[in-house]
């Protein structure tokens, strides 16, 4: 590898996070992001951060969806969870629907019959 392909691996010790999980086992699952120092103690000069992630059951399996919640704790979060993963899934369901137009409209130009002279 040359100087610009490598991959730094170096770890940011100035924006460390202690990460907690909270599970409903049936739809959501919060992460809540908590910074810390580098000796492991918390960082009370950063907040907390929250990130919700559930799964969409679709015929070709299951899709992943996540977001940032707009929470300072986690009552907010659960709050923040339903709005959240409903603008994501529209997100996502209109990029799902671009990609398909963009895929159309290049078959349609690939299978146009070129006759040479016309």
């Amino acid at each position: 590898m040359t100087g610009q392909e490598q991959l730094d691996f170096k770890v940011d010790a100035s924006n460390l996070y202690r990460e907690d999980a909270v599970t409903d086992l049936k739809v959501a699952s919060i992460r809540r992001m908590v910074p810390i120092t580098a000796d492991g103690q918390d960082d009370p000069s950063r907040s907390a951060t929250f990130f919700g992630h559930t799964q969409i059951l679709t015929p070709q399996g299951p899709l992943p969806l996540q977001a940032k919640l707009m929470a300072n704790n986690l009552a907010e979060a659960i709050q923040a969870f339903p709005g959240a993963m409903e603008r994501e899934m529209a997100q996502m369901v209109e990029q799902i629907r671009k990609m398909q137009e963009q895929e159309q409209k290049k078959q349609r130009d690939d299978s146009r019959i070129i006759v040479p002279g016309r």
